[in-house]
């Protein structure tokens, strides 16, 4: 008995010592932790929503700029039983002031969002503009079950001005969410353009403000706030320039830029056909989708970035640079040009069948004479070509401050192989030295060239100057052998010449009291044999069928200050399609005050089109 009297005692002694430790542990050991999750319990924190930084041209003139309105939310727990008709009475309430929304799409927004653990009102509009919501401001904040919220909206007042550049914000999908903490509270993100490329500088970081609460969810004391940030960027763009050219060559479809030759700034760049970008903001209709995802001119793609052409004829300048590099050609050395060159069984046509006759470099870029380059690439070969074409930029990104840049391609012995698994024949290397084939590059790879032809150097094609305070730097890089340099002279002679000497392919064109220099190419869209070339004219052939105009250009010729690029799409030949274009953009240049005209012009001074 004795025993038994004694577990129980030992059993009783053994139980409270457990729970006087425990009740010591969590009165005293562990205090501090249950006194943050009870301050946590009084304790409410709030977001903050940044306002997207606004995009600026160099003349401060705004570009993406944010509307002001409201947001309106509901209160939580109107979904119970008891409180479902204040939830209709509500929603009926906002649909009777603002008709454009539908009732069933506001209940099943509410419905998703709200549960027993949301204690936030949850928003069933996200956006009133400003003046819309004035005449009814007063009884919506009057109203117990609804709570108004600023908020901003994006707003693009050039429209469809520099749209492949500028992009659009739009509403945020599932996988951008997960990955944006901004994005998914603002449930915007940029998608295309300048708005993707800098979207986490633009879109900021998120404030919070720590506010006290009672057990009825009712704001006591702001304790703690921290204010989000944004930043606004500045451009090199030139609205005055690019309005200019959307309103004088909206009618063709390509691409123009014109550029900074020394630093890569871009002035105005337009991809044609160009939309209103803001139709993306608020979510595009079906209608409006389909009609811009199946425009034959390819409205949505930003051409000076993604679209591929063959370079046509102003690949040459790199060509010439790299038969003198091999050695084995010198810039005297002339070519007999008959009309044609005959390679195994097939015969390579020039554009003049006639002939041009003897033929040194200087002529041969001048007349783009065929004859020239394929001969001399016969005796150079692909392997000595092919590497120069892609140090010149070719076959890689220009680094632009654009999203998924295209690279295009380089055909070489390597590329075929890789490609194709299949050998490199001779004939193939005489039409890649004049830009044809399997040779694919994108305007501001041919503006980045030009840059390089005309300074010596290869600078980085970019439109962001300023983030909030802070200049942004591109490399400009020096990837010119000595050797090279010192036939410059050559090539930017021989550029002039195209022109400015009566018988080079613009010359004709050309009416801006600006001498520049430059050259044009035409890039060959569908196989047509050597034969039909000499036959067929390309303002007889259908429209998608015609080649592509090129026409890239540095000007002023002694001072090399800027770069325009003009590709005309079906436009047949450079000079013709393409030289007018650049001629009203020197012109527009000299107005604006970017080029200074010699008060004295006569040597080369041509009569300035009306």
């Amino acid at each position: 008995m004795k025993f038994r009297i004694a577990i129980l005692i030992y059993i009783f002694i053994t139980v409270w010592s457990i729970l006087l430790v425990k009740i010591y542990y969590l009165s005293i050991k562990s205090n501090t932790y249950y006194e943050a999750i009870a301050q946590q319990n009084i304790q409410k924190i709030e977001y903050l929503l940044p306002i997207r930084g606004v995009i600026k041209d160099r003349n401060q003139t705004l570009i993406a700029a944010n509307k002001i309105g409201f947001s309106i939310s509901v209160i939580p727990g109107l979904t119970k039983k008891s409180k479902r008709e204040i939830l209709e009475k509500t929603i009926d309430f906002i649909v009777k002031n603002y008709p454009k929304f539908k009732k069933e799409k506001l209940l099943k927004i509410y419905k998703r969002e709200d549960s027993f653990y949301n204690h936030d009102p949850i928003t069933v509009v996200n956006f009133i503009p400003y003046n819309d919501m004035l005449p009814n401001f007063a009884k919506f904040y009057l109203n117990e079950n609804i709570v108004l919220s600023p908020v901003t909206k994006r707003f693009y007042p050039y429209k469809e001005l520099a749209c492949h550049l500028i992009g659009y914000v739009a509403k945020a999908n599932k996988k951008e969410t997960k990955k944006d903490d901004v994005a998914k509270k603002t449930k915007y993100i940029g998608k295309t353009g300048l708005e993707k490329y800098y979207n986490e500088e633009l879109q900021g970081t998120l404030g919070y403000k720590s506010i006290k609460i009672n057990a009825y969810n009712e704001a006591l004391q702001e304790m703690d706030k921290v204010l989000p940030t944004s930043n606004d960027i500045t451009l090199s763009l030139d609205m005055r320039l690019q309005k200019y050219i959307n309103k004088n060559f909206k009618n063709i479809n390509g691409v123009i830029i014109v550029m900074n030759a020394k630093n890569g700034e871009i002035l105005a760049a337009t991809s044609f056909p160009e939309y209103d970008i803001n139709i993306f903001v608020n979510g595009i209709s079906q209608e409006e989708w389909d009609k811009l995802r199946f425009d034959p001119n390819h409205s949505l793609v930003n051409k000076i970035t993604k679209g591929l052409y063959p370079p046509g004829s102003t690949i040459k300048m790199a060509s010439a640079i790299a038969f003198l590099d091999s050695k084995l050609v010198t810039p005297e050395e002339t070519v007999f040009c008959t009309g044609e060159v005959e390679v195994g069984n097939r015969k390579f046509r020039c554009w003049n069948i006639y002939g041009h006759g003897t033929v040194n470099l200087e002529r041969a870029i001048r007349e783009s004479c065929d004859d020239y380059f394929y001969k001399e690439s016969l005796k150079v070969g692909i392997d000595n070509i092919a590497p120069v074409y892609k140090r010149f930029g070719f076959g890689q990104k220009t680094r632009i401050d654009l999203p998924n840049e295209f690279i295009g391609t380089v055909p070489s012995r390597k590329w075929k192989k890789k490609k194709y698994n299949k050998p490199w024949y001779k004939g193939e290397t005489l039409i890649t030295v004049i830009g044809q084939g399997n040779f694919l590059v994108t305007p501001i790879q041919i503006a980045r060239y030009t840059a390089l032809l005309a300074t010596g150097k290869l600078p980085t094609p970019h439109l962001a100057v300023k983030v909030g305070d802070t200049p942004t730097g591109f490399p400009i890089k020096d990837i010119l052998t000595p050797y090279e340099k010192s036939i410059l002279p050559i090539i930017r002679k021989a550029m002039y010449e195209v022109c400015n000497d009566p018988r080079g392919t613009a010359t004709k064109h050309i009416t801006t009291e600006v001498t520049i220099a430059g050259k044009t190419g035409t890039a060959q869209v569908t196989g047509l044999s050597q034969k039909e070339k000499t036959r067929i004219r390309e303002e007889d052939m259908e429209y998608y069928k015609r080649s592509h105009a090129w026409l890239t250009t540095y000007g002023p010729y002694d001072n090399p200050q800027y770069v325009v690029t003009v590709l005309v799409e079906h436009g047949g030949h450079g000079g013709s399609a393409a030289g007018p274009i650049v001629s009203k953009i020197y012109d527009k240049l000299v107005d604006l005050g970017y080029i200074k005209l010699p008060q004295k012009n006569t040597k080369h001074k041509k009569k300035r089109r009306k």
